[in-house]
């Protein structure tokens, strides 16, 4: 799609999914699409498997493609390391060289509430008190799906939600007392499950779960990593609420999510996957160079499940990416280089092999109930092996020798941007095989960058990772078209919020900017849990 269709796409997708900022029109985006009113539909809890269905399929919105396109794909989905478009949108001034297209940020800010945090606020008002197991589900559903919003933009309206002031404004929560919540709501989801882990669902609560057909524990486990996931998120600034949450996530008898088949991937049945449309039909993104050079210098059995062979005659037969950020003066340029492999019926968003990496770091700092950090980063590789299928991995995981590849584009418009040679800054030196006896951010390096392999494609976690922890070690930029608000060095840190909420809302979120670690609404702003160093 060029830039002037996805301007189309965008007056399409406003006018047919009512998407607006959540402190607009409130009644008209509470209003049931069902016919019968909510108190009638309340009675029987009729509209909550829906609702709740509803929010599932949209934490990683899978329909229309062009909605996730701008929610996630144009933004995480590259910082991440993982894609990058051949398509030089608006001649090569958007996201990814850090201009931020203004349409395509308010689509990423409205989908969460429009689509999750909506369905979700309902159900909660019909099931809290009365039907537990589905408001627990409403908790963390929302909970996985607005930490990810949170991830992008930082302060975000939460406790507030749908609860406007007199002059109808509606206040944000700093990203601080954001998390605080989103803590205590997994709490309360948690405490409601753990008697139930080992009895059977409600018929209810079957009907509305498209991750685990109705499975308590799974949920619990889920939940359970989700919270260590959170907690490991903070560390950096909020060390003693880290270890408070993360120990009480490793203590619950649930436990976390242990083998593949406990993954949190919401099933959309025969439906498309976005990125199989984005990629293929649409032809409008592509490998990126970081995971290429990783994947390909380790040999890792993964590559070929991932992307497919270049079919460019200057690349023909290779996997290779392309860079981020770099001069592109027309689609044809790169539309011939790997492609992503088709990707099944399912939204990939959390896995067991996270939760193993999560377990090993919380090991490194010595969190209780962790257990020992070599035995979980293996575990974790190995299950992300035994998630495709790739037998043992120990032969992988004992590699001591093997370092990511060079990357030279032999169709590069800019001499510079073939500079990730052997001595570069940023290609890493990180091999596979645990070292014990080596610095905490060596092993953190090592454990981070296995995650972020065994994670693809899910593009919002592994770039909230990178910019927590600095790893994998990423390729910069090589056009930076952000005028001064973010370096080219220290990368994007967040998305600025739409002109939209300005417009609408523009007093609260002007006291959301000032909680900011820098009082600057720009993308080179560093989020509260991504101390500046």
């Amino acid at each position: 799609m060029n830039y002037k269709t996805f301007k189309i796409a965008g007056l399409v997708m406003a006018a047919t999914l009512c998407f607006s900022s959540c402190t607009k029109n409130f009644e008209d985006i509470n209003k049931n699409p069902y016919g019968s009113t909510d108190e009638e539909l309340a009675a029987d809890f009729a509209l909550v498997p829906a609702l709740l269905q509803q929010a599932q399929r949209s934490i990683y919105l899978y329909q229309p493609a062009p909605t996730f396109q701008l929610q996630q794909n144009l933004l995480s989905d590259i910082y991440s390391g993982y894609m990058m478009s051949p398509t030089p949108f608006g001649g090569n001034i958007n996201n990814i060289t850090y201009s931020f297209v203004d349409g395509w940020i308010n689509t990423t800010f409205s989908t969460g509430y429009t689509n999750v945090m909506n369905p979700c606020y309902k159900v909660a008002g019909f099931t809290k008190g009365k039907v537990p197991d589905s408001y627990a589900m409403s908790l963390i559903v929302k909970v996985e799906a607005m930490h990810r919003t949170s991830d992008i933009f930082g302060p975000i309206i939460y406790s507030k939600y749908n609860t406007p002031n007199g002059d109808g404004s509606v206040d944000y929560d700093s990203q601080k007392d954001v998390y605080y919540t989103f803590f205590e709501e997994l709490k309360t989801a948690i405490d409601i499950l753990t008697p139930l882990a080992d009895k059977p669902s409600s018929e209810l609560f079957k009907k509305s779960d498209l991750v685990y057909g109705g499975n308590y524990k799974q949920w619990l486990q889920f939940a359970n990593t989700l919270r260590l996931r959170l907690a490991l998120r903070i560390v950096n600034v909020d060390a003693a609420k880290a270890k408070l949450e993360g120990e009480a996530a490793l203590a619950n008898a649930g436990g976390l999510l242990q083998t593949y088949k406990d993954n949190f991937t919401v099933d959309i049945g025969s439906t498309t996957h976005p990125l199989n449309t984005i990629c293929g039909s649409w032809g409008d993104i592509l490998m990126g160079a970081p995971i290429g050079t990783y994947l390909g210098g380790y040999n890792d059995p993964r590559l070929p499940l991932y992307f497919k062979k270049a079919v460019d005659p200057a690349v023909k037969d290779r996997y290779i990416g392309i860079r981020n950020g770099i001069n592109i003066d027309g689609k044809a340029r790169y539309a011939d280089y790997s492609k992503l492999m088709d990707l099944p019926g399912k939204l990939q968003l959390v896995t067991a092999a996270e939760a193993w990496f999560l377990k090993a770091e919380a090991a490194i700092r010595g969190w209780a109930g962790a257990g020992n950090a070599q035995t979980n980063y293996e575990t974790g590789i190995q299950t992300s092996f035994n998630q495709y299928s790739l037998g043992s991995a120990s032969t992988y995981y004992n590699n001591a020798t093997s370092l990511p590849a060079e990357y030279i584009d032999p169709k590069a418009m800019t001499a510079g941007q073939n500079d990730i040679k052997k001595g570069s800054q940023y290609l890493s030196t990180i091999t596979i095989k645990w070292e014990e006896g080596v610095t905490l951010d060596r092993k953190l390096e090592r454990i981070i960058t296995q995650k972020w392999i065994a994670n693809f494609p899910e593009g919002q976690e592994a770039w909230s990772e990178f910019r927590r922890t600095g790893y994998p070690k990423l390729f910069p930029v090589v056009v930076n078209n952000s005028g001064g608000k973010v370096s080219t060095t220290d990368f994007v840190r967040r998305a600025p919020f739409p002109s939209n909420e300005y417009s609408t809302n523009g007093a609260a979120v002007a006291k959301a900017v000032s909680t900011l670690s820098e009082p600057k609404d720009v993308g080179g702003t560093h989020l509260w849990w991504d101390p500046k160093k």
